[in-house]
Protein backbone atom coordinates (compact mmCIF):
# COMPACT_ATOMS: atom_id res chain seq x y z
CA UNK A 1 0.00 0.00 0.00
CA UNK A 2 1.54 3.27 -1.16
CA UNK A 3 0.57 6.55 0.40
CA UNK A 4 -0.23 9.28 -2.01
CA UNK A 5 1.15 12.72 -1.46
CA UNK A 6 -1.27 15.41 -2.43
CA UNK A 7 0.26 18.18 -4.46
CA UNK A 8 -2.08 20.72 -2.93
CA UNK A 9 -0.62 20.14 0.55
CA UNK A 10 2.95 20.47 -0.77
CA UNK A 11 2.10 23.71 -2.52
CA UNK A 12 0.82 25.28 0.70
CA UNK A 13 4.03 24.39 2.57
CA UNK A 14 2.57 21.68 4.76
CA UNK A 15 4.76 18.70 5.49
CA UNK A 16 3.68 15.34 4.27
CA UNK A 17 3.12 12.63 6.88
CA UNK A 18 6.18 10.71 5.69
CA UNK A 19 8.61 13.61 6.06
CA UNK A 20 10.59 13.74 9.25
CA UNK A 21 11.35 16.88 11.19
CA UNK A 22 15.14 17.00 11.14
CA UNK A 23 15.56 20.16 13.21
CA UNK A 24 16.71 19.67 16.74
CA UNK A 25 14.79 21.81 19.18
CA UNK A 26 17.02 21.36 22.23
CA UNK A 27 20.49 22.83 22.59
CA UNK A 28 23.23 20.29 23.13
CA UNK A 29 24.59 20.30 26.67
CA UNK A 30 27.84 18.94 28.01
CA UNK A 31 27.37 15.73 29.92
CA UNK A 32 28.11 15.82 33.62
CA UNK A 33 29.00 12.73 35.58
CA UNK A 34 28.63 12.33 39.33
CA UNK A 35 31.67 11.35 41.39
CA UNK A 36 29.96 8.07 42.34
CA UNK A 37 29.42 7.21 38.64
CA UNK A 38 33.04 8.05 37.82
CA UNK A 39 34.30 5.87 40.66
CA UNK A 40 31.99 3.02 39.62
CA UNK A 41 33.18 3.15 35.98
CA UNK A 42 36.87 3.24 36.96
CA UNK A 43 36.35 0.24 39.24
CA UNK A 44 34.42 -1.60 36.51
CA UNK A 45 37.21 -0.91 34.01
CA UNK A 46 39.80 -2.14 36.51
CA UNK A 47 37.80 -5.33 37.02
CA UNK A 48 37.83 -6.12 33.26
CA UNK A 49 40.29 -8.95 32.70
CA UNK A 50 39.58 -10.18 29.18
CA UNK A 51 40.84 -8.40 26.06
CA UNK A 52 38.24 -6.01 24.68
CA UNK A 53 36.17 -5.93 27.85
CA UNK A 54 37.10 -2.30 28.60
CA UNK A 55 36.14 -1.31 25.06
CA UNK A 56 32.80 -3.06 25.41
CA UNK A 57 32.19 -1.29 28.71
CA UNK A 58 33.01 2.08 27.14
CA UNK A 59 30.71 1.44 24.17
CA UNK A 60 27.88 0.25 26.42
CA UNK A 61 28.15 3.38 28.61
CA UNK A 62 28.82 5.77 25.71
CA UNK A 63 32.18 6.88 27.11
CA UNK A 64 35.63 7.56 25.71
CA UNK A 65 38.94 6.20 26.96
CA UNK A 66 39.98 9.76 27.79
CA UNK A 67 37.15 9.83 30.33
CA UNK A 68 38.70 6.90 32.17
CA UNK A 69 42.16 8.46 32.01
CA UNK A 70 41.05 11.77 33.49
CA UNK A 71 38.81 10.10 36.08
CA UNK A 72 41.66 7.87 37.25
CA UNK A 73 43.82 10.97 37.65
CA UNK A 74 41.03 12.76 39.56
CA UNK A 75 40.55 9.81 41.91
CA UNK A 76 44.29 9.57 42.55
CA UNK A 77 44.60 13.25 43.44
CA UNK A 78 41.48 13.04 45.64
CA UNK A 79 42.93 10.05 47.51
CA UNK A 80 46.25 11.83 48.00
CA UNK A 81 44.47 14.94 49.27
CA UNK A 82 42.37 12.84 51.65
CA UNK A 83 45.42 11.10 53.08
CA UNK A 84 47.62 14.17 53.40
CA UNK A 85 47.74 15.88 56.80
CA UNK A 86 45.41 18.81 57.24
CA UNK A 87 46.79 22.17 58.30
CA UNK A 88 45.42 23.03 61.69
CA UNK A 89 44.48 26.42 62.99
CA UNK A 90 42.76 29.37 61.43
CA UNK A 91 42.93 29.78 57.71
CA UNK A 92 45.03 32.60 56.31
CA UNK A 93 42.94 35.60 55.31
CA UNK A 94 44.66 37.32 52.41
CA UNK A 95 42.95 40.68 52.98
CA UNK A 96 44.02 40.76 56.65
CA UNK A 97 47.59 39.82 55.74
CA UNK A 98 47.68 42.62 53.17
CA UNK A 99 46.27 45.09 55.70
CA UNK A 100 48.93 44.09 58.25
CA UNK A 101 51.65 44.51 55.64
CA UNK A 102 50.38 47.98 54.69
CA UNK A 103 50.24 49.01 58.37
CA UNK A 104 53.82 47.82 58.92
CA UNK A 105 55.03 49.72 55.85
CA UNK A 106 53.26 52.89 57.00
CA UNK A 107 54.89 52.60 60.46
CA UNK A 108 58.31 52.18 58.82
CA UNK A 109 57.65 55.18 56.59
CA UNK A 110 56.69 57.43 59.52
CA UNK A 111 59.75 56.25 61.53
CA UNK A 112 62.08 56.95 58.61
CA UNK A 113 60.49 60.38 58.05
CA UNK A 114 61.15 61.24 61.71
CA UNK A 115 64.78 60.14 61.35
CA UNK A 116 65.11 62.25 58.20
CA UNK A 117 63.67 65.33 59.93
CA UNK A 118 66.05 64.77 62.85
CA UNK A 119 69.04 64.42 60.48
CA UNK A 120 68.03 67.62 58.64
CA UNK A 121 67.86 69.51 61.96
CA UNK A 122 71.35 68.26 62.90
CA UNK A 123 72.73 69.32 59.51
CA UNK A 124 71.15 72.78 59.83
CA UNK A 125 72.63 73.17 63.34
CA UNK A 126 76.08 72.14 62.08
CA UNK A 127 75.86 74.74 59.29
CA UNK A 128 74.98 77.46 61.81
CA UNK A 129 77.84 76.38 64.08
CA UNK A 130 80.30 76.50 61.19
CA UNK A 131 79.05 80.00 60.29
CA UNK A 132 79.43 81.22 63.91
CA UNK A 133 82.93 79.77 64.30
CA UNK A 134 83.96 81.09 60.91
CA UNK A 135 84.87 77.70 59.61
CA UNK A 136 84.58 77.17 55.96
CA UNK A 137 82.25 74.27 55.22
CA UNK A 138 83.63 71.96 52.64
CA UNK A 139 80.88 71.01 50.35
CA UNK A 140 81.13 67.71 48.69
CA UNK A 141 80.07 67.76 45.07
CA UNK A 142 78.76 64.56 43.75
Amino acid sequence: MVKEIHTSSLATGEKSPTEHDVEVAAVAKRRQFSPAYKRRMVQAAAACDTPGAVGALLRREGLYSSHLTSWRRELETAEQAALSPKRRGPKVDVSKAETRRIDALERDLSRLQQKLNHAELIIAAQKKLCALLGLRGEEVTP
